[in-house]
């Protein structure tokens, strides 16, 4: 990951460090309380569509 990796935080956290962050392209996500941790490369994308979907309903 490059130093001009942008993150963006959803606006629903109201400024709060309990959340997750995603890449602007999408592709990868980390915990905002730990912002220079490990990250998680993911399908963002594909995940926001299956939720949708109703794929993880229960």
């Amino acid at each position: 990951m490059n130093a001009e990796t942008t993150w963006r935080k959803s606006s629903y956290s109201a400024n709060t460090a309990t959340c997750v962050e995603v890449t602007s392209s999408l592709d990868r996500i980390r915990d905002s309380k730990d912002p220079s941790g490990p990250t998680l490369k993911v399908d963002v994308t594909g995940f926001v569509q299956a939720v949708k979907g109703g794929r993880f309903d229960r």
